[in-house]
């Protein structure tokens, strides 16, 4: 059995002023550098035998401070990407509340099929990669929600919202 052991990023100075990041780099604020450090040294006697993230900087440095005691190197991933915002990238979240209807929303955001296809070939992709092993990953709030959604097999509304360094773990 392959042991997945998913992990948000830490907080970033976009998720500190409510701005919706997508697909945008980010960068880690002081409480994200500290609250990946905290994942750490929790899991720095856990024997992690790979650890992959997005490929968006605000993952990668996550990952790096997570892996450190480790002393392994990191696969990146676009499989692990949020979800692309498009027209909604670098909005302030709250001023998009009233768009509660996906039907209204711009054409160039990911879809939600769209997202758990990607979603499904990351799971794929670590059964296949790294079978009967342990590995980290770290991705984003909603790709995060979209793994657990496949992999539950619940509706994206049914799983509960990670908190920035929160750690899931998930036999697959």
């Amino acid at each position: 059995m392959t042991v997945l052991y998913l992990v948000r990023h830490g907080e970033t100075f976009d998720n500190e002023r409510k701005v919706m990041q997508g697909i945008t780099p980010g960068k880690l604020n002081d409480k994200g550098i500290e609250q990946a450090k905290v994942v750490a040294g929790e899991l720095k006697g856990e024997p992690i035998d790979n650890f992959v993230s997005s490929d968006l900087h605000r993952s990668i440095e996550t990952c790096r401070i997570i892996a450190a005691p480790h002393h392994k190197e990191i696969v990146t991933t676009q499989l692990l990407r949020e979800r692309d915002w498009g027209s909604f990238t670098g909005q302030y979240i709250p001023s998009l509340a009233h768009l509660k209807d996906p039907s209204k929303w711009p054409d160039d955001i990911e879809t939600l099929d769209e997202l758990k296809k990607r979603a499904a070939m990351f799971l794929q992709w670590v059964r296949e990669s790294y079978p009967e092993q342990r590995i980290l990953a770290v991705g984003h709030g909603i790709i995060n929600k979209a793994i657990q959604s496949v992999y539950y097999k619940k509706p994206m509304n049914e799983i509960k919202v990670m908190a920035n360094a929160e750690i899931r773990i998930l036999e697959l």
